[in-house]
């Protein structure tokens, strides 16, 4: 069975992404197209604004095969790691053949030239970064503009849309996993990643997120699936999770803090003492967000810490056996996927029973999902079925 990957989040799903899983069957000529989706927390760092069984029930419905979960340790992470984290589940099936994934311009060789560039690092490379980053940039936008520097003619022109990034990563840890699977560069359409004003019948999720939060749902209607569109009013409010993370934050000094994934460079006294000055979340993020700390990271600081994320499991993550936790496939077509999927390089956990397989780090990693599900209970105010669901 040959597998068409697709790395996503889909908070929530619309028309766009419904396009890219055609697309993705189409033009891979693959037997299946598998999701490799956020759970409970997306790259923001916030709740997302479905339950991760319902957003996988909705990619099944757009087109997707089976939809597996990439653990919260990668899907709250920069896109360095959200990427190496969600190709290494992808690449441990033996039967991937092609990833497609979502780009404002460029072809699979760009996305290749420039992942190497970044691999490569040179010496013109570094000093662009060093410039860069003593002129306050983000490491993220100093890297890009370094590697836009740097780069052959065509992956500079792709790099300077920012959208592109998660492509560039996607390629760059195809090469260090060793993997043959093709690149599948799909054309945006309509508005682009970030938007924030609706634009018809393809607009961006941050667009759709607000118009719903904002109580524009009907307004947001025309840009997602109906399936999507009826599941409006279980939207899930982000107030009772920021509430809890400031409130982790609050219970451990700077040491701890420290030891927070990406929470480095005296960033552990900025966001404590704003937590001190400013007791509200949204006050503190725009508080600390800087040139250089951007607001996504912040907010992803804020998770981890709320979850107990440490450097030293996320680095061990991306290096140590994980596990396949499919959320759900197509029913037509179960037996056949399943058996994919446990031909994985890591172990299958389609059942509860088989949370037992799990040993040392991939434990550790899944017992973080479990966290993640409980405090997303917490802040929707209900909890999930935690099983395999056949669509």
């Amino acid at each position: 069975m040959k597998i068409c990957g697709v790395i996503c989040e889909y908070n929530p799903l619309h028309n766009g992404h419904a396009y890219l899983l055609q697309e993705a069957r189409a033009r891979s000529g693959c037997d299946a197209v598998v999701c490799v989706m956020s759970g409970c927390f997306t790259q923001r760092g916030e709740p997302a604004l479905f339950g991760r069984y319902t957003r996988a029930r909705h990619a099944v419905l757009a087109g997707a095969d089976a939809v597996i979960e990439l653990p919260v340790l990668f899907a709250a992470a920069p896109a360095e790691i959200f990427a190496a984290g969600a190709v290494r589940l992808l690449a441990s099936l033996p039967d991937l053949s092609a990833l497609a994934f979502g780009c404002e311009r460029g072809s699979a060789d760009d996305f290749f030239a420039a992942a190497r560039a970044a691999k490569e690092e040179n010496p013109a490379f570094r000093a662009a970064l060093r410039s860069g980053l003593r002129s306050g940039m983000s490491f993220l936008k100093a890297r890009g503009e370094a590697l836009a520097h740097t780069s052959p003619q065509a992956a500079a022109l792709l790099l300077r849309s920012p959208n592109n990034t998660l492509g560039v990563e996607y390629a760059k840890a195809l090469l260090a996993c060793g993997s043959t699977a093709a690149l599948l560069p799909v054309r945006r359409r309509g508005c682009g990643h970030t938007d924030t004003s609706l634009g018809g019948r393809f607009s961006s999720a941050t667009s759709i997120r607000a118009a719903v939060r904002e109580g524009r749902a009907a307004d947001a209607a025309e840009s997602v699936p109906p399936y999507v569109s009826a599941c409006f009013q279980e939207a899930v409010s982000p107030a009772l999770y920021r509430g809890a993370a400031l409130y982790a934050l609050l219970q451990g000094g700077p040491a701890r803090l420290r030891e927070i994934f990406d929470c480095g460079e005296g960033l552990e006294n900025l966001l404590l003492s704003a937590a001190r000055t400013y007791p509200d979340y949204e006050r503190l993020v725009a508080a600390t967000t800087s040139r250089r700390y951007t607001s996504s990271r912040i907010r992803r600081i804020l998770l981890a810490s709320a979850l107990d994320i440490r450097t030293p499991l996320v680095r061990s993550a991306l290096r140590e056996p994980l596990y396949i936790k499919p959320l759900a496939v197509k029913k037509e077509a179960a037996r056949p996927l399943l058996a994919a999927l446990a031909r994985s390089a890591f172990p299958l956990v389609a059942r509860r029973a088989d949370e037992q397989k799990l040993c040392g780090t991939a434990a550790e990693v899944y017992a973080k999902d479990a966290l993640a599900a409980s405090l997303y209970a917490v802040t929707a105010g209900r909890a999930e079925a935690d099983n395999l669901l056949l669509i």
